[in-house]
């Protein structure tokens, strides 16, 4: 398919466009990062989002690319992307992620990029332009992303409840708020790993189309790697506090030993997906892994109303995404086509 080229002016105002997107990412996730270290006073605020945008950037030094790799050629086939079609993905994806953050919902950056990524491809190329296998993979993770943290993160609390059946109350919480320190880096280190590599994928493949790439061949040039995790660890800075209270106790109320376990669950969860190539969302797995703790202790501890309402939001993410992604795709070509 032939490329549409566009001026390299245009292109960095893409690529501006996409790191503000990872921004927004950062802004709208940190809850994910540090709603249990906050909700069991661990750390304050201020420490928790400086403590999680560090951790977010640490995961530089020890992840592959292949997350980026399967946003960048493994949802819109790369030869069938233009300029246009990242115009509307990155503003369907933004559009949604402003929208549930004003109204403190925990839906998914991640979808919503996929989504609108998805809607500008199909108003592109048709159906023969998405490569399905990859938005198979990553839809089915709406359900099992959660599932999995969910069930991970029950076990944890269990097996680490008989570990230090035989200590005190107030040596065993002892141990378990060094423990929830530990697993929640570890999870803000899954968290940079697999969300900042989607905006990668974006930015690389935009470059892929324009030619940029240099060896021709589809990469992801450094210089976007240490671009993406900047702007989602400063997006962490700004913190999301309405999304944190929504995390951490309207769920469930938390202690410092279902911290641990949550953290330490979703970790898993991201780590085996990030090592695997599949975009997940950081937002299910967490709420996943709370639900879990509570569930743990007793089903009457979840707020189960909660959860359905944030599992609609879930499944509405990609489709919504996908409807502003396709619309914003016609808009600049329309503009495109003024300015010509």
């Amino acid at each position: 398919m032939e490329h549409v080229l566009v001026a390299p002016v245009l292109v960095f105002a893409l690529v501006a466009l996409a790191l503000a997107f990872d921004f927004i990412n950062g802004l709208h996730d940190a809850a994910n990062s540090i709603a249990t270290v906050v909700t069991t006073k661990l750390l304050s605020p201020v420490q928790a989002v400086l403590f999680a945008a560090f951790f977010n950037f640490a995961a530089y030094w020890f992840f592959g690319l292949k997350v980026a790799e399967t946003v960048g050629k493994g949802i819109v086939d790369k030869n069938a992307v233009t300029p246009h079609v990242i115009f509307g993905a990155l503003v369907g994806a933004m559009a949604w992620n402003v929208f549930t953050w004003v109204r403190g919902i925990p839906s998914s950056s991640s979808h919503a990029l996929v989504g609108g990524l998805v809607g500008a491809g199909l108003m592109h190329a048709g159906p023969s332009g998405i490569v399905w296998s990859g938005v198979t993979k990553t839809t089915s993770f709406i359900a099992l992303a959660p599932l999995i943290g969910m069930t991970v993160s029950m076990l944890i609390v269990l097996i680490s409840s008989w570990a230090l059946m035989k200590l005190t109350a107030k040596s065993a919480d002892g141990i378990f708020k060094k423990l929830h320190l530990v697993s929640a880096a570890a999870y803000s280190m899954g968290h940079g790993a697999n969300d900042a590599q989607k905006t990668m994928g974006i930015i690389a493949v935009l470059l892929y189309s324009q030619g940029m790439l240099g060896s021709g061949e589809f990469h992801i040039p450094t210089w976007v790697v240490l671009s993406c995790y900047v702007a989602m660890g400063l997006g962490t800075l700004s913190g999301g506090w309405k999304i944190i209270e929504t995390m951490g106790s309207r769920i469930t109320k938390l202690s410092h030993h279902q911290g641990f376990a949550a953290s330490l669950g979703g970790s898993i969860m991201l780590f085996s997906a990030s090592g695997l190539g599949i975009p997940v969302s950081t937002t299910h797995v967490i709420t996943g892994s709370i639900m879990g703790v509570g569930a743990a202790k007793r089903t009457s501890a979840v707020r189960w109303g909660v959860a359905q309402r944030l599992l609609m939001a879930w499944i509405i993410t990609i489709p919504a995404a996908a409807v502003v992604g396709a619309l914003f795709y016609e808009v600049a070509v329309v503009l495109d086509n003024l300015l010509r």
